[in-house]
């Protein structure tokens, strides 16, 4: 991978002059993360949450905390020192995501609280554009975040939403899909997500784009479990309008991320009206602003987008490809060892193979509530529940799952503790080995 030079002075990856190539070393980028030094219950933190949300290295944390402390400002407003360190931090920090997705303008970049602020406010702005008969497409896979919105833009507008189904290896049925016409010349929006949050599902999104694109949709891609995991270029990805969040790709909450074609941008109205979005206000109406402040009303996540720009950073140091190709040995490493729970079931793909590091499974007879207690007894931190996909929970006959999902800091001493935890779970419930 290739380390720049130019990370902050502490808590960063590991150092090295331009363009010199060095390996992955995970015990190394654990420093940088103080919570994995944590015991629970007496025992190592095992911290297997991270498509909840990810932890924040140091680097990020020093970024926010030396903003606070030297230069909190209101960015745009202040015609004084601080407010203009203060904005040129926050458009840096726009810069630096624009640059982490390939985006070809910083103004393509709409800093949102979270991934679903960013995502309703697609299916806000693009309501223009769908009426009686028209239709939405979706699939069955989506967190809720990005079912709702859509079914109340369907409700308020007259239009139809649709879904893929997907198959019991836990994939778009794409097949089934064509046989019905579900990307039809009535379909106006498509909204997709990259990386399935419970199934670890990679979804072929370019492919999808050009069926959409084929019949003149707009294509919105929830990227919220692929950025963080994986190189993504938004314009060799091709969607109209991406979303995802801070908080999963070791930046700070509070704060997401919505992409758009700044073509697009220039031609939606304003989602929510207020200070800075605005051109011209009289009382008898008002202009708004261009791209991206149009959909930035109010004080913006000041010191979030700074924290961000420095995860993004941060990512980049390390190299995208070197955390996906660690996340794909760490994910086929926990399927092997899964399999050997006796009765484990798996959603999803089996196989490492165009997957990501959630891997969501039931244990029989157990609930998956009392499989996350038992393992946090041992340390061990997993989500227990429907993950904000009750649909997709549904499809597969369950009403909910356990889920340890990985990242960059993830080892496998941590997969290790994780099944030998779930031994001791069967054994308590009397059961297993």
């Amino acid at each position: 991978m290739t380390v720049a030079a130019s990370l902050p002075r502490s808590g960063t990856a590991p150092t090295a002059t331009m363009g010199e190539q060095i390996p992955f070393d995970v015990d190394h980028l654990r420093a940088d993360f103080p919570i994995l030094g944590r015991e629970v219950e007496g025992r190592p933190l095992v911290y297997l949450d991270s498509a909840n949300t990810s932890h924040k290295p140091r680097c990020v944390v020093e970024a926010m905390e030396d903003h606070y402390l030297h230069h909190n400002a209101n960015v745009a407003r202040a015609m004084h020192a601080l407010g203009g360190e203060a904005t040129a931090a926050f458009e840096g920090g726009r810069q630096q995501i624009a640059d982490f997705i390939g985006a070809e303008r910083p103004e393509e970049v709409i800093f949102t609280k979270n991934a679903s602020e960013a995502l309703n406010l697609c299916a806000h702005t693009l309501g223009s554009r769908v009426g009686p008969g028209d239709e939405i497409v979706i699939s069955v896979m989506e967190h809720h975040s990005n079912i709702v919105p859509w079914q109340l833009l369907a409700e308020r507008t007259g239009a139809t939403l649709r879904w893929f189904d997907v198959n019991e290896d836990g994939r778009l049925d794409l097949v089934g899909a064509a046989s019905e016409g579900l990307i039809n010349e009535r379909t106006k929006i498509v909204s997709i997500t990259y990386v399935s949050n419970v199934l670890g599902t990679v979804n072929p999104v370019s492919e999808i784009v050009s069926l959409a694109h084929a019949v003149g949709a707009t294509v919105v891609v929830d990227a919220s479990q692929a950025v963080p995991q994986l190189p993504v270029d938004v314009t060799l990805l091709g969607a109209d309008l991406v979303a995802f969040t801070g908080h999963k790709m070791v930046g700070p909450t509070g704060i997401g991320v919505l992409w758009g074609r700044y073509d697009l941008l220039a031609e939606l109205p304003p989602f929510l009206g207020g200070g800075e979005m605005i051109e011209v206000v009289t009382m008898a109406g008002s202009t708004f602003a261009t791209p991206p402040h149009r959909f930035e009303a109010g004080t913006p996540p000041i010191a979030q987008a700074i924290g961000l720009g420095t995860a993004a950073g941060y990512l980049s140091a390390i190299g995208m490809d070197a955390i996906a190709a660690h996340e794909q040995e760490i994910t086929a490493y926990a399927l092997d060892g899964l399999k050997t729970v006796p009765g484990l079931r798996i959603l999803g793909p089996r196989e490492p193979v165009d997957r990501g590091g959630a891997v969501s499974f039931t244990l029989p007879d157990v609930h998956p509530h009392d499989v996350s207690q038992l393992l946090d007894s041992r340390g061990i931190a997993v989500r227990g529940g429907h993950h904000c996909a009750r649909p997709l929970h549904h499809r597969f006959g369950v009403q909910s799952s356990t889920r340890a999902s990985f990242y960059l800091y993830t080892t496998k001493a941590e997969i290790d503790a994780l099944v030998d935890g779930l031994g001791y779970t069967q054994r308590f419930f009397g059961g297993g080995r």
